[in-house]
């Protein structure tokens, strides 16, 4: 099984719907990547108090390079109002409802990964959002080329057809996250490999990770948006408060548990 890459005349919305990812080449430009990439590197290489907490040790390098989350929300930074731009930018927010329907911007990140450090285990990103009664979709914005060798992301195309599965333990000496998820047999991640303003858009459910950066020189930057259903009537505390594509603020009921996990992976399904 192979990444599906949307070419000319194709809808984006049949790609979606067989594999659970697209790739979408050149979404961004050259000169908008490069101020995207400038303006992230300019504020982590000064000041990283927008980055999570992944309780890395100090020496890691992911402790100076911290991944943001929610950037969005500090519009008081160059960063912040970057991501808020692009987050309800009708070349991505309009692209997430010609899959969903009307939607609502749910969660930014950025992810810096800089040479030699740890990916993120396999995972499925509706675990995290909860968002109800559907799943949330992403689209991950290439900011460098990625690949393999700098740890590009891995998708499992096909495993948005099935529930959320819960997480074991992750080998922290490859991810920096503790949880990962094993495959079922049957299923395989391909290794996607982008240029700098392509995208990715997938499923909540889509199983997807990333090896280390084993690269010397070459930094994995990317800008990631979460989004959800304009009819959702829940999404996990951290979530809210979603925006409409107006850039409204809108509040929903605070996900108790979300769905299934651990359900509706079959060999026979898989294969």
């Amino acid at each position: 099984m192979s990444l599906t890459v949307l070419e000319a005349g194709e809808r984006l919305a049949d790609a979606y719907a067989r594999h659970g990812v697209v790739q979408v080449r050149g979404l961004l430009s050259p000169e908008e990547i490069a101020e995207v990439r400038d303006v992230f590197t300019e504020q982590v290489e000064r000041d990283n108090s927008l980055g999570w907490d992944d309780h890395v040790p100090d020496h890691d390098v992911l402790a100076r390079y911290p991944r943001f989350v929610h950037p969005h929300r500090h519009l008081d930074t160059a960063a912040g109002r970057l991501a808020r731009r692009w987050m309800l930018d009708p070349r991505v927010i309009g692209r997430v409802a010609e899959l969903i329907g009307s939607t609502l911007a749910a969660q930014s990140m950025f992810y810096f990964k800089p040479p030699t450090a740890r990916g993120q285990a396999l995972h499925q990103d509706n675990l995290f959002l909860r968002a109800h009664p559907e799943t949330c979709v992403a689209a991950w914005i290439a900011v460098d080329d990625c690949d393999g060798a700098n740890g590009g992301l891995r998708v499992v195309p096909g495993s948005h057809r099935y529930e959320l599965v819960c997480l074991s333990e992750a080998n922290e000496e490859e991810s920096f996250a503790s949880g990962g998820l094993e495959l079922p047999e049957g299923m395989t991640a391909v290794q996607t490999e982008l240029r700098a303003g392509d995208a990715l858009f997938f499923h909540g459910s889509t199983v997807h990770g990333s090896g280390p950066n084993r690269t010397t020189d070459r930094f994995r930057r990317s800008l990631i948006f979460h989004y959800v259903p304009r009819s959702s009537t829940a999404i996990a505390a951290l979530y809210n408060p979603l925006l409409t594509p107006a850039g409204e603020e809108v509040t929903v009921t605070e996900a108790d548990g979300g769905g299934a996990c651990g359900e509706g992976w079959t060999h026979a399904d898989a294969a």
